[in-house]
């Protein structure tokens, strides 16, 4: 495999070069009591001191309850303060906690405790509905309360502990279970190092300070809530006010309330800016410094749009699960025009591999984030990760003359056409130019002997498929234009947001069908 050598950050005062790194739940230790940590849907604040005391006291409860050192604890959980008391007490337990999102279904709920071999599930049911019906379902019993809630946990199950290691880069605070571009769960093993790393990096990067509000609307079960929301805010001793569901009038009214930091997935923006148009809402924010997009490729329309009406730079970023999830990002001091994800953060360094005339490979990532390994899975670890701790992203990319990293596509969703290389990005971005569309996804689909391109979009309802087709036309390659384009109401999504990509082709099947159909016989 040849390599290019690309890019090297600076070193930060907490690189893995053998200085002292602390603990996830050292992360508020000597942070004033008085001052506030969390700020819940339902208004409910509270302190750093509280939230130091209810994680003692969850703590001595699921140790009483029979978790031990090395144990898996799932917590099912939308945001709130119980999520994060849950996150620091496993951390002083020496427990691993596996957040998952309440309002994944019952077999994805349960593929990940069976995969895990958790030891207990932990709810959080004043904040989540859906919380409650799992906790319901699997049993849970009450233990008591700690200020944010009731204590609601299953009974313990047999499980065999993990052993524990004695310092923070070998020892895992998070398991994280991730469906990448596959459908199959992949649980991502992160230590206190990584994560401790990452929410330095992450408070340096948004300028984080202890008289911030730091709007917490990405789910905390997600890499990017979890570690560069939640945990950097806490680094910085900021407040975090959560949004357990994200809806633009939440996020507007946070705002206005004194929220100062937002980080989200492009598509938040999107829905932003389309409620305000339909609304014709005012927008203030009178303390707003720093908001930022990354989980999703950025579109140019909603970048410029955005930065308008917000009157800031919309700060692009790229990182994984893997990587925990920090890898690069612009800067609000130095913004850029492009949709470029900015030079990789201090301690990573990037390189690409075997790039083509172009520039573009296969990125790869040294860090002090990067991944301990896949749970139970030392075949898929042994396949991502080098020796010496370089991970292979999968993700297409090249990098500029100012050292700046673009993202091209993944190396798995890269669609050769007759010989071409067709990056979907590239088809996305200039679909979602045309007015009438709010949002794209690009696919390849196979057939005999080649791959063809398929393509997706919302839309105001406004176009057609064939007004689409003529668009691309005038602005595309012959072979990068796709086969068909589905105009939908609503595509498969995360929790986040982030499409779905790999259960494009199977949710529309009986579209595309009733098109291939059409387009063998003829009108």
């Amino acid at each position: 495999m040849q390599t290019s050598l690309v890019l090297m950050a600076a070193m930060g005062e907490h690189a893995i070069t053998g200085q002292p790194v602390r603990w996830v739940h050292d992360l508020i230790a000597g942070k004033p009591e008085q001052a506030m940590a969390i700020i819940e849907d339902s208004g409910a604040a509270f302190t750093y001191g509280q939230l130091d005391t209810m994680t003692r006291t969850l703590s001595e409860t699921l140790t009483n309850h029979g978790v031990r050192p090395g144990d898996r604890i799932m917590l099912v959980s939308e945001n709130c303060a119980t999520y994060a008391a849950a996150i620091l007490a496993a951390s002083r337990l020496k427990a691993w906690i596996s957040p998952v999102n309440a309002r994944q279904t019952t077999a994805e709920i349960d593929a990940i405790r069976d995969h895990s071999g958790a030891r207990c599930m932990i709810f959080t049911p004043e904040a989540s509905a859906a919380s409650r019906t799992h906790a319901e379902r699997l049993g849970a019993i009450k233990l008591g309360r700690i200020d944010s809630g009731a204590i609601m946990v299953t009974p313990v199950q047999d499980a065999i502990p993990e052993p524990v290691e004695g310092a923070p880069t070998d020892r895992v605070a998070a398991l994280l279970y991730t469906t990448g571009t596959t459908s199959t769960p992949k649980g991502v093993m992160l230590t206190h190092a990584n994560l401790c790393w990452n929410a330095r990096v992450s408070a340096k990067l948004r300028g984080m300070t202890p008289n911030d509000t730091v709007l917490g609307v990405l789910p905390g079960t997600h890499v990017f809530g979890f570690s560069s929301s939640f945990l950097s805010s806490l680094y910085a001793g900021s407040c975090i006010r959560f949004i357990s569901r994200f809806s633009p009038d939440a996020v507007l009214d946070a705002f206005a309330e004194g929220a100062s930091i937002m980080s989200g997935v492009p598509q938040m923006y999107a829905h932003i800016l389309r409620h305000l148009g339909e609304t014709g809402r005012a927008y203030t924010a009178p303390r707003l410094h720093y908001i930022s997009a990354g989980g999703a490729p950025l579109d140019p329309d909603w970048k410029t749009r955005i930065e308008a009406i917000f009157g800031l730079p919309l700060n692009n970023g790229y990182g994984l699960t893997e990587t925990s999830p920090s890898v690069a990002a612009t800067r609000a001091d130095n913004p850029v025009s492009d949709l470029s994800c900015g030079p990789p953060l201090e301690d990573v360094a990037l390189e690409i591999a075997n790039p083509d005339a172009d520039g573009i490979g296969e990125l790869l990532i040294r860090s002090p984030g990067v991944l301990k390994g896949y749970y139970r899975d030392p075949d898929l670890t042994a396949q991502t990760l080098e020796p010496d701790g370089t991970f292979h992203s999968g993700d297409l990319a090249h990098i500029d003359e100012n050292g700046n990293l673009h993202l091209v596509g993944r190396l798995k969703e890269l669609i050769i056409r007759s010989g071409f290389n067709v990056y979907p990005p590239e088809i996305e971005a200039m679909l979602t130019r045309h007015d009438k569309v709010s949002l794209a996804a690009v696919v390849g689909r196979p057939v005999p002997g080649d791959e063809e391109v398929i393509a997706f979009t919302l839309t105001d309802g406004a176009v057609c498929e064939a007004e689409l087709h003529a668009f691309l036309r005038d602005r595309l390659a012959p072979y990068k234009l796709p086969r068909h384009i589905v105009i939908a109401n609503e595509l498969p999504t995360a929790a986040t947001g982030k499409i779905l990509k790999h259960k494009l082709v199977s949710h529309f099947a009986k579209a595309l069908a009733e098109r291939d159909t059409k387009q063998e016989t003829g009108p």
